[in-house]
């Protein structure tokens, strides 16, 4: 049972992107509420709905039944993300701008992003739909996060974020046309994601603005 239970977590690039995407998700939802002051249910919604939106969205665009609904493990990671959240915010005054949840979010980003590509190139989408879908998968919990915290979706208007994905979705078309293995491009498209989302935290990277280009005035 051990080893069935170790081959549906990482006995794939799937299941290793997904496994990591829906735990580090949840952890940044969770500690999202956290800091919004939601009560322990309303923590527990928020993380989930970061770890399975985009998920969810992804299967109903290729026609399958969510994973959330195929799997109890699914639920299990989301719920431990939820804890290790929960965790952090006994130890530390500001769980979700501290470095351990920025770095969660970027992994996370990362494995959605991943497993979204995956996924598409399996169901025989265009590559626009692979770079699509990836994008969704990656994004869309975390939009749906925001929208139960009452605020406007925070990729619309803030950061270098949405655009990670779209370059690691990107990465993994390139390498697919290019020969390279399931694998290969896989670790190619999380790679992308991860540095360049890390890149954005670091040097504080942002799309410009209509405003900020000078084309209208402030």
């Amino acid at each position: 049972m051990g080893q069935s239970l170790l081959a549906a977590l990482f006995g794939d690039p799937f299941a290793m992107m997904n496994t990591i995407g829906l735990i580090a998700f949840a952890l940044v939802g969770s500690s999202k509420a956290i800091r919004e002051e939601f009560d322990l249910l309303g923590i527990t919604i928020v993380g989930l709905a970061m770890a399975f939106a985009g998920g969810a969205t992804r299967d109903v665009l290729v026609t399958r039944v969510p994973l959330a609904l195929q799997s109890p493990i699914e639920i299990g990671l989301g719920l431990l993300g939820v804890g290790l959240a929960i965790a952090l915010s006994v130890v530390l005054t500001a769980p979700d701008t501290h470095p351990t949840t920025l770095v969660a979010d970027a992994i996370g980003l990362a494995a959605f992003t991943t497993t979204g590509a995956i996924v598409a190139t399996e169901a025989g989408v265009s590559v626009f739909g692979v770079v699509g879908i990836a994008t969704i998968n990656a994004v869309g919990g975390g939009v749906f996060a925001d929208i139960l915290l009452d605020r406007a979706p925070f990729i619309l208007f803030d950061d270098f974020y949405a655009s990670c994905a779209v370059l690691g979705g990107s990465a993994y078309v390139i390498a697919a046309v290019a020969g390279v293995s399931g694998n290969t491009a896989a670790g190619i498209c999380a790679g992308v994601t991860v540095v360049t989302r890390l890149a954005a935290v670091t040097y504080d990277w942002t799309l410009p603005t209509i405003q900020g280009l000078g084309l209208v005035e402030q």
